[in-house]
């Protein structure tokens, strides 16, 4: 009998561990709604995209990004979305180093984006990244003006499929050395010039950061030309918290107070063993 008891007592136990779980787990699910939150698959290279989509709806998750449309099918049959798509690479032109602000590769990016930009739209996908290719001796001016001339052949398109290309703001002090789109204002006049509501930049927080900082302001300043937003502790590019020198639901709020309603990425890189844990501390940190 006593034996009987403690079986009973034991499953009881269980069975409420399993229900506080449970809980605890739906409880993931609702966030403020302000924003909405994604996640660059990058970051997790040992977690698969199938486990990570398992995952993300209790993370807080509607989006996993920086992917292509071969990955795509498999975010739907989870019902996410991909926010912002990666870029199309041919012949090693697209990525961040080889791009828009070489007149010799237009013809080539014209080409594989104009495949892309139909792609994404009858995926519904609303964000394509670009980039401006690094420096090389090329003064800012005329890569500026470089970019802003095989941007435009794109605009009608993008225009036609609701579909933004949108350049990412990087630092070339300590990631990726040369980039010519290292600073907000180079970015801005790039949209000036392309003069199309579907040209967009991708705020780095993280990248900005190192680069210029003043964060907040330039959130407030440029906002309207921003049509995504990544995160990542500085310095080190790791977690999102007390760790590092950004006051991330500060950053968070006044991106809100913008009236901004699309999302914000994490794309910081998990230091600590459980990857997951510091995915959800970091949603959590930024629903404001």
């Amino acid at each position: 009998m006593s034996t009987r008891r403690n079986l009973i007592q034991s499953a009881a136990i269980a069975a409420t561990a399993q229900s506080l779980s449970q809980r605890l787990n739906a409880a993931d699910l609702v966030t403020k709604g302000n924003i909405q939150h994604s996640v660059c698959k990058w970051c997790y290279p040992k977690i698969s995209l199938e486990d990570l989509c398992q995952s993300a709806k209790s993370i807080g998750l509607t989006s996993i990004e920086l992917l292509g449309p071969a990955e795509w099918p498999t975010l739907a049959k989870h019902g996410l979305t991909c926010a912002m798509t990666t870029a199309p690479n041919i012949d090693g032109l697209g990525g961040i180093t080889k791009s828009f602000n070489r007149v010799e590769h237009h013809d080539k990016l014209v080409e594989v984006y104009s495949d892309w930009i139909p792609k994404a739209a009858a995926a519904g996908i609303k964000n394509l990244i670009c980039f401006s290719g690094n420096r090389d001796g090329l003064d800012d001016e005329k890569g500026l003006a470089n970019c802003a001339m095989g941007i435009k052949r794109l605009m009608s398109l993008c225009e036609k499929n609701k579909v933004n290309l949108v350049m990412e703001l990087l630092n070339s002090k300590v990631n990726h050395k040369d980039y010519q789109c290292d600073h907000t204002a180079w970015g801005v006049e790039l949209c000036k010039r392309v003069g199309s509501p579907n040209m967009k930049l991708l705020y780095d927080i993280y990248h900005m950061q190192i680069m210029e900082g003043d964060v907040i302001a330039n959130i407030r300043a440029y906002h309207p030309y921003f049509a995504h937003y990544h995160t990542g502790g500085v310095p080190g590019r790791n977690e999102i918290d007390e760790t590092q020198e950004l006051f991330y639901p500060a950053i968070v709020k006044a991106i809100v107070e913008t009236g901004f309603k699309g999302f914000i990425a994490q794309e910081f890189i998990p230091k600590r063993p459980d990857a997951l844990a510091s995915l959800r501390q970091g949603v959590s940190i930024c629903d404001v």
